[in-house]
């Protein structure tokens, strides 16, 4: 039970904004998917999403929930979106602390003709088993091909089966584990990120 002066709040009595914003300084921290895209015209997209996990472990599946378009692209579906439904191949790159103001930059509202990469300044690496390319700069990346897409609400559920995982040396400590410690990965809060320096066993 709450405690005696918790703040309680119904959904209803709530703007969406308002509900969003408990949401995404409560489900702390999350983990960024720096999805690469190549529109059906050929020009490649690079935005960060922090509603990210994985779905399933058989087949290997990674979730990204996308949102509705904002700012000046409100109404809109974002490019990502769009690319991933046309295309049905991309990449989820992951985000070291020596990348977030790349990121950063990446997560502008731009035309859908500008190239993110180089807004982003970081490198395209061409994809083994999709036609889209990952970060280069980026310690794993991991190529995807569309498996369903889910509406819920006003957001977009993409599920998308691993056909490829690519990690760095640095990266890799053996036997199919990651060395954590050696990238730092940045994670989201509420507007904010924080980097997961020292992991501890329970």
């Amino acid at each position: 039970m709450p405690k005696h002066n918790a703040k309680e709040f119904v959904t209803g009595d709530l703007s969406v904004e308002e509900m969003y914003k408990l949401m995404i300084g409560s489900v702390v921290p999350r983990p960024i998917a720096w999805v690469s895209t190549r529109s059906k015209e050929g020009v490649l997209n690079l935005a960060p999403f922090s509603f990210f996990t994985v779905a399933s472990r058989n087949p290997p599946t990674l979730l990204i929930s996308i949102g509705p378009g904002v700012g000046n692209r409100e109404g809109t579906v974002k490019d990502t979106l769009v690319n991933i439904r046309e295309t049905g191949g991309y990449v989820i790159n992951v985000v070291p602390a020596s990348l977030v103001e790349s990121m950063q930059r990446s997560s502008a509202d731009l035309a859908s003709e500008e190239n993110e990469f180089e807004r982003a300044g970081v490198t395209p690496n061409p994809g083994k088993c999709v036609n889209v390319p990952s970060v280069l700069e980026a310690p794993i990346a991991f190529e995807l091909t569309l498996d369903r897409i889910i509406e819920v609400g006003t957001d977009h559920l993409v599920l998308g089966k691993v056909e490829q995982a690519q990690v760095d040396h640095e990266a890799y400590a053996g036997d199919f584990k990651i060395a954590i410690e050696n990238w730092l990965p940045v994670a989201s809060l509420a507007g904010d990120y924080a980097l997961i320096k020292r992991a501890f066993t329970v």
